[in-house]
């Protein structure tokens, strides 16, 4: 079976890991700082990224839906790489700040 299709199965299941990651993601940075500004930035270009991936899946186009979603997760794992975000999944990010 061909595994390079964008399938229903495959919007689904991104769709929830990126809803998942978006509510465990949580800004840890002093309140005030140029910091903040930058977690409430990269945490905003999230969440605009699952709005987009939304209207292009109810638009059938979901090469630019999964698109928005991999953009999404990009930001989240930026801002857990650069510390602006406390994350406890390893599954959901590709960056974990636990330690």
């Amino acid at each position: 079976m061909r595994q390079d299709r964008i399938t229903d199965d495959k919007i689904d299941h991104y769709f929830d890991v990126a809803k998942r990651a978006l509510d465990e993601v949580k800004i840890i940075v002093p309140k005030g700082s140029h910091l903040e500004l930058v977690a409430f930035d990269y945490l905003d270009m999230a969440k605009r990224y699952f709005s987009d991936a939304d209207y292009y899946r109810k638009k059938d186009d979901y090469v630019t839906c999964f698109a928005s979603l991999n953009y999404l997760h990009g930001f989240l794992d930026a801002g857990a790489r650069l510390g602006v975000f406390k994350v406890e999944s390893n599954e959901l990010f590709a960056f974990d700040n636990r330690g």
